[in-house]
């Protein structure tokens, strides 16, 4: 009885469930996400939109096994189950520039119960480069500015811009086994980052990303015609050479980039602070019991990575807080029959 009742909870069976507590009741809205950490930032994302009519509850699509992903997240059976009173919360991925190329991308893009990041994952909100400096003090709790992220992050991003309008280019051409994502991280990883002089990395990185431009114009001369139309549809959408980190596979960006630069600046703040104690102890005891403090004190910078929330003022976050409003917007328009119920009206599609 169980299974046949899960199976057919839908928006519906939610929006009447929503009815059996009273007209003037708040009615809620699920939101199904794709794994345990999409919890908490679709939480944090939602939480400041709910209103007096209207609030979320954010979950795992699935509650009979340990299945997760977007595919579950907006398929899972749910077909048409998705609707004014269960919406899906994902990741855009590559789904949201290959602008419905794909049945996957068709869902992501004109679904309007289908909410997306925008940007590629969730990871690239957390390397957002005007939040990173305070990764680094919540670590190390040192201040000092030793290295411009913001600044770095802008160069690399209109380095490798061309070559990633190559790799969109290669997925909605399908090309895609000819140069996939994991070679365009090949190509675009940072092994070594000198931090007094991030320009000898950069003119690294801008060699790498030509000679490889120039194969691909090889490879493909179809492209010479289709690549220029390809860029200028993408910063229509929104993209920015200064960002293109942003839009690159989330877990490449976060553990093969930013993570592994923070860590040396971090490093290089703890050792600073550290001297700093040493110089200042008045005597042995006192410094062992401040470094002892010190380092109980600080952080892993992995953690502060995930678990900041500095991101929360960058466009493409407020973009998709924009979508909820306009959706939560839709369902507060009263409809023409009095006695409609106004959960199940239709939310035009997100343009």
């Amino acid at each position: 009885m169980a299974k046949r009742l899960s199976q057919n909870l839908n928006s519906d069976f939610i929006a009447a469930a929503n009815r059996l507590g009273g007209k003037h009741a708040r009615h809620k809205i699920v939101a199904y996400v794709e794994s345990y950490d999409d919890v908490f930032f679709w939480s944090n994302l939602l939480r400041p939109l709910e209103t007096e009519q209207f609030y979320f509850e954010v979950m795992l699509p699935s509650r009979t096994s340990l299945c997760k992903g977007k595919k579950i997240a907006m398929a899972n059976n749910l077909g048409n189950r998705l609707g004014a009173s269960m919406i899906a919360c994902v990741d855009a991925d590559y789904d949201f520039l290959m602008q419905g190329a794909t049945e996957t991308s068709r869902q992501v893009c004109r679904n309007p119960y289908v909410f997306h990041t925008y940007v590629y994952a969730i990871e690239n909100f957390q390397c957002y480069a005007p939040a990173l400096h305070n990764v680094c003090v919540m670590a190390t709790l040192n201040d000092r500015r030793i290295f411009d992220f913001e600044d770095f992050l802008a160069k690399y991003s209109e380095i490798i811009w061309p070559l990633f309008v190559w790799s969109i280019w290669a997925y909605r051409y399908g090309r895609h086994t000819t140069f996939s994502m994991l070679d365009f991280y090949h190509i675009v990883v940072i092994d070594k980052l000198n931090y007094y002089h991030p320009e000898q990395t950069l003119d690294a990185m801008r060699h790498r990303v030509n000679a490889k431009i120039s194969r691909l114009q090889k490879q493909f001369p179809q492209g010479r015609s289709t690549y220029k139309p390809l860029r200028d549809e993408l910063l229509a959408l929104g993209l920015t050479p200064a960002t293109t980190y942003l839009y690159m596979r989330g877990h490449d960006l976060f553990d093969g980039i930013v993570s592994p630069m923070l860590t040396g600046v971090c490093e290089a703040l703890r050792r600073e602070r550290e001297r700093e104690i040493r110089k200042l102890a008045g005597h042995a005891v006192q410094m062992q019991n401040e470094l002892a403090a010190y380092q109980h004190a600080v952080s892993p910078v992995e953690e502060m990575l995930r678990k900041h929330t500095g991101y929360t003022s960058s466009p493409p976050y407020l973009r998709v807080q924009d979508d909820v409003r306009h959706f939560l917007e839709g369902l507060s328009t009263p409809k023409p029959s009095a006695d409609s119920d106004t959960t199940s009206q239709t939310i035009p599609t997100r343009q």
